[in-house]
Order: structure tokens, then C-alpha cells, then sequence
């Protein structure tokens, strides 16, 4: 039988989970990491990443999964699925649960919008959670899927604040085109770097940390300071804001308005981010510089 105890697998190698991918090959783990299109096996192998070519809707597809200590479960939900959400996150799940040995140490990657708080409200892992969106409803589904399929086996749920990071730095492009931002002014944003969200995952794997948490940097920000933070540092105009439809995402995300405490994580996972508030992480970010 293979040795497990330094190998790790990686379902859904996309933003985030590549750079867990770099970050456990540095310390010397073999990882293996599923994407659903097999043209992207020499990308993937290119990083000296182990390449599957897997989707967590077909169970054929995960018939032949390697034998691993750790399984890291970043799956983002495809709009263009022909499954809908509940299906790919929770019944994907499923089958892949019912695929990998119950000996695997699991950590999967949830989000801080299973939480429903207004009034801009702290919260923590003890919270309650009473999400009102498809994806936090799905996520959190799938969180309490893991416990009741595996009560006796090791695993890690992560709840991820917004992800931000190299080319993905929200309506930045807008506010340096001078475009007014359809988004409330008001409520807080939640942000982790994906620098510092690949470095918690990786702590989880490194001490075979096991329990619930979630993942933020130290300053919740208000939407129109993030905005305008961008538009200082690249020497544009301050941003304006007109009120999105209703009905939109956007919208729809902002009816949520929280702050997360991020202690339990600084005290187990990561005791100091890279980026520990969005100046920092923007002003490596960012394009042009107001100096």
C-alpha cells in the first residue's frame, strides 16, 4: 500500500485552489488537484501539480480518485452547469464523500454568507445562520452534509469572507473609468486576500486542524470606502453611486450586513495575514499608484 501521510488532493484547482496547490508543494507534499477539462492536465502538470480530470456531478468520473491524507474541497459553482446549485454543491458532495476513505482529513471551503445579520452586527463561528441567498443556503447545506456523513472522521469547514486578490479586485476597473458603481453606498464588506485565505488552508493541512471557522482579514470596510480607497490610490475621481435594481445580485448580497471576528482563526490558523486590511492588500493590487 502507498505511503498517504504527505499527499493531498485539491477538488476544484481554480483561484484559490491553486495557490494551496503552490503552497503545499513547497512544503513538500505531493498534490493532486481535479479539474473538470482535460485540455487543462499540461497546465495543471506544468505547476508540478498531479492532474485528475473529475466532476463531482458524474460519481463515474471518481471512481479511480487516489489514495490521500488530506482533501481539499474548493468547488465553485458553475452557472453554466447544467445542474443547479444545490445539486453541484451538496449532491456533488455526496458522491464524492461516498468516494474517498473516511480516514481522509477534509477541508472544505464554505462561505461567511451563510450568515443573515443586518445592522452591521458582529459575527463568529457560534452565530446563528440563517443565510437568504441560493449560495449560502447551498453551502451551509452542505456543511452539515459533511457532519452527518463523516460524525466520526476528521474535517475542517473554512467560511470564506470575499476573495480578492491578483485580477480580481472588485469594480476597480469601474472606478478607475470614472463609471458610476451600481452598489449601495452603505454596509460592510468582508474581504480576505487569496494570498492569506491559500495560507489558512494550508495551516489546516500542516497541523491536521479539525473544527469550524471563518476566514477574514482584521478590518471590515464600509462599500464606499473600499471604493474610494481605490480611487485614491490610483489618482481617480472619487466614486458615484446609483442604486442597483432591486432584484440584482448585488442587491441582493447587500441586504446582508455584517462584520466577521476573525480571533479564532488568528489565534489557531493564521496568527499574521500578509494583507491585514484593504489598503494593504490594494495597494499591492492596484495598477497605478497615488504616492
Amino acid at each position: 500500500m502507498s505511503d498517504v501521510s504527505d499527499q493531498t488532493m485539491i477538488f476544484g484547482c481554480g483561484y484559490l485552489g491553486r495557490r494551496v496547490a503552490r503552497l503545499a508543494i513547497r512544503d513538500g507534499t505531493t498534490v493532486w488537484a481535479t479539474t473538470r477539462q482535460s485540455g487543462k492536465q499540461r497546465e495543471l502538470a506544468s505547476e508540478g501539480i498531479q492532474p485528475i480530470v473529475a466532476d463531482w456531478t458524474d460519481r463515474r468520473t471518481l471512481m479511480d480518485l487516489p489514495a490521500v491524507k488530506h482533501v481539499v474541497i474548493c468547488v465553485s459553482y458553475d452557472r453554466k452547469s447544467c445542474h443547479n446549485r444545490f445539486e453541484s454543491q451538496v449532491g456533488g458532495l455526496r458522491n464524492l464523500l461516498h468516494a474517498i476513505s473516511p480516514e481522509a482529513k477534509i477541508c472544505y471551503i464554505s462561505t461567511t454568507g451563510v450568515y443573515h445579520q443586518q445592522d452591521g452586527l458582529w459575527v463568529d463561528e457560534a452565530s446563528p445562520t440563517r443565510p437568504v441567498r441560493d449560495g449560502g443556503r447551498a453551502h451551509l447545506m452542505a456543511e452539515s452534509l459533511l457532519n452527518q456523513m463523516r460524525p466520526q472522521s476528521p474535517w475542517t469547514i473554512l467560511r470564506l469572507s470575499g476573495i480578492y486578490g491578483p485580477g480580481r479586485v472588485p469594480r476597480a476597473a469601474d472606478v478607475i473609468a470614472g463609471r458610476p458603481i451600481a452598489s449601495p453606498e452603505h454596509g460592510f464588506l468582508n474581504l480576505i486576500h487569496v494570498d492569506d485565505a491559500a495560507e489558512a488552508v494550508c495551516s489546516t493541512l500542516r497541523r491536521d486542524t479539525q473544527g469550524l471557522y471563518v476566514i477574514s482579514d482584521d478590518q471590515p470596510v464600509v462599500r464606499s470606502q473600499f471604493y474610494e480607497e481605490i480611487a485614491y490610490q490610483t489618482g481617480s475621481k472619487k466614486p458615484q453611486f446609483v442604486t442597483p435594481d432591486a432584484r440584482s445580485p448585488v442587491m441582493m448580497r447587500s441586504e446582508s450586513n455584517k462584520r466577521v471576528w476573525n480571533r479564532k482563526m488568528k489565534r489557531d490558523l493564521v496568527s499574521k495575514l500578509h494583507f491585514p486590511n484593504y489598503r494593504q492588500g490594494l495597494a499591492e493590487l492596484l495598477p497605478i499608484r497615488n504616492r
